[in-house]
């Protein structure tokens, strides 16, 4: 009976052990921000940087054109600075998520999402 037991308990470990490792909600985040610093509303305000290109591929959240009006919060206008900061940001919230500091990691994000703003 116990033979049996830790067999079972052998094979369902075993199984476990060959699960995909998932994302963690950082790295999604990470992923997500820099699609946006790639996309053309980012290079309107901030230029082609150097090692970045405009995506092609295109959220199906995105505005077909940018909106004319200013945003209505000034401090949500972003700057070629502020993305330049933001890029910054999201290299040391990779360094924290793969050193597995998930707090730290979002604080960062968080940070880096108040610095880009709103993109045209």
């Amino acid at each position: 009976m116990r033979l049996a037991l830790a067999l079972g308990a052998s094979a369902f470990l075993l199984g476990l052990s060959q699960l995909p490792v998932r994302a963690s909600s950082c790295a999604e985040q990470i992923g997500t921000i820099e699609r946006r610093l790639d996309s053309a509303g980012a290079v309107h305000v901030a230029g082609l940087q150097d090692g970045h290109t405009i995506r092609s591929s295109k959220s199906p959240k995105a505005l077909a054109q940018a909106p004319s009006g200013a945003p209505s919060d000034a401090h949500m206008i972003s700057t070629a600075a502020h993305i330049s900061d933001a890029r910054r940001l999201i290299g040391r919230a990779g360094d924290e998520d793969r050193a597995g500091q998930q707090r730290a990691c979002e604080d960062t994000m968080t940070e880096a999402k108040g610095m880009i703003g709103a993109l045209p």
